[in-house]
């Protein structure tokens, strides 16, 4: 039995929701995010009382994969409205000395002690911004701005002796001490 995927999704004031086959759409003032249903589910909304509700679509409880999607696909519908409704945010952080970030066009140019730069193209959607060492990457679905800043940390992952690299900003490193030398 999931008990996430029985809760109802409060649909809130400004947002469009429409579901229509094994696609379900929602639309906010600025932006629309859609995504695929799995086959398992349905989901239905009820405008009158500004509801989605999120069902099993003739299995039974018993079926693991079916729950699984159950709860995940409610998960995901109210991930979409909160993307659209606020966004989402996540901020990077690059430690180095002489390392740097910028954005160039539809790119994000790092240098972080490589021979060449690094040139990371920017999803369609993403909204990145360079503060001196501190890049924010904003934007209405979480996948896309988690796997971004994902992408972006394993450029350099951040090591534990100096504590170089790029890091997310609320990250803490522990710290390793290094060899010791003489006597």
């Amino acid at each position: 039995m999931s008990r996430i995927g029985r809760k109802p999704i409060t649909i809130p004031a400004g947002v469009k929701a429409w579901g229509g086959g094994r696609k379900m759409t929602i639309q906010g003032a600025k932006t629309s995010l859609s995504m695929p249903l799995p086959e398992n589910i349905k989901v239905s909304v009820k405008e009158a009382d500004k509801l989605i509700e999120v069902s099993l679509d003739g299995v039974t409880e018993e079926n693991r994969q079916a729950r699984a999607d159950w709860g995940t696909t409610r998960a995901l519908i109210n991930n979409m409205i909160e993307g659209v409704t606020k966004g989402y945010e996540r901020s990077m952080e690059v430690v180095g000395v002489g390392w740097t970030a910028a954005v160039q066009g539809k790119n994000l140019k790092m240098t972080l002690g490589f021979a060449n730069p690094i040139i990371m193209p920017i999803p369609q959607g993403l909204d990145v911004t360079v503060d001196k060492q501190f890049v924010t990457i904003k934007g209405a679905d979480k996948r896309m701005v988690g796997e971004f800043a994902a992408q972006m940390r394993a450029r350099r992952k951040p090591e534990p002796y100096n504590g170089k690299g790029v890091k997310y900003k609320e990250e803490v490193l522990k710290r390793k001490q290094g060899k010791q030398f003489g006597g």
